[in-house]
């Protein structure tokens, strides 16, 4: 039957009530409505389910392009620090490279920027990327020099990196992916994300620097 009630649950109420079962509806406490009749109760709205990413094969370093290649990647990234969440994000760019776990990229729009302050330790060059500009992690008394990194204006075949933040998740309290603890690279440099799909050896540690 036709209903021509546009108020939440009345399109539910009205076929209940012509099938002759008593209907109870009132508003949930998070302010969605709620009908029942008997031994089941209906939410309205329904919200749909975040979709899940799909597993991910296992992937070797050595099989990464060079020069790097970007990926999107839909997986939910945290990045904590000092019991506060300074990034989460599920727009984040992965960069592969030859021998390196990846990197993941965070949109801007996904950081608290406010947690963010112009290190001292200045600037480096990427051959491939162009110029990174560093960032302190600070929380009150809690500094995290270097901690993070951008490509203010990168490269044109990496100008989808402008702007977006990549962590070393040596630098701050925990990063994750999809809810897995991501492990840090070896070495101060590369800051690349180990997470179970890649596999290494991979370069960074004491004695690699010539791989």
């Amino acid at each position: 039957m036709g209903c021509n009630d546009s108020a939440p649950g009345a399109h539910a109420t009205a076929h209940f009530e012509a099938a002759g079962h008593p209907v109870v509806r009132s508003l949930a406490r998070d302010g969605g409505w709620a009908w029942c009749y008997e031994d089941e109760v209906y939410l309205d709205p329904l919200d749909e389910p975040a979709p899940r990413s799909a597993p991910r094969g296992p992937e070797s370093v050595w099989d990464y392009p060079r020069p790097p290649t970007m990926s999107q990647d839909d997986r939910v990234v945290v990045v904590e620090c000092a019991g506060q969440v300074v990034a989460e994000s599920r727009r984040t760019i992965r960069v592969l490279e030859t021998s390196h776990p990846p990197v993941f990229y965070v949109p801007p729009q996904d950081v608290r920027t406010e947690f963010l302050f112009p290190a001292a330790a200045g600037r480096t060059w990427c051959e491939w990327k162009g110029v990174a500009r560093y960032w302190d992690v600070v929380m009150g008394d809690d500094v995290r020099a270097g901690a993070a990194w951008t490509y203010p204006r990168p490269e044109p075949a990496y100008a989808a990196l402008a702007g977006f933040f990549a962590f070393y998740p040596s630098r701050v309290d925990r990063c994750t992916v999809a809810g897995e603890v991501v492990t840090a690279q070896e070495g101060d440099f590369y800051g690349g994300w180990i997470t179970s799909e890649v596999r290494g050896p991979f370069k960074g540690a004491p004695g690699t620097q010539l791989w």
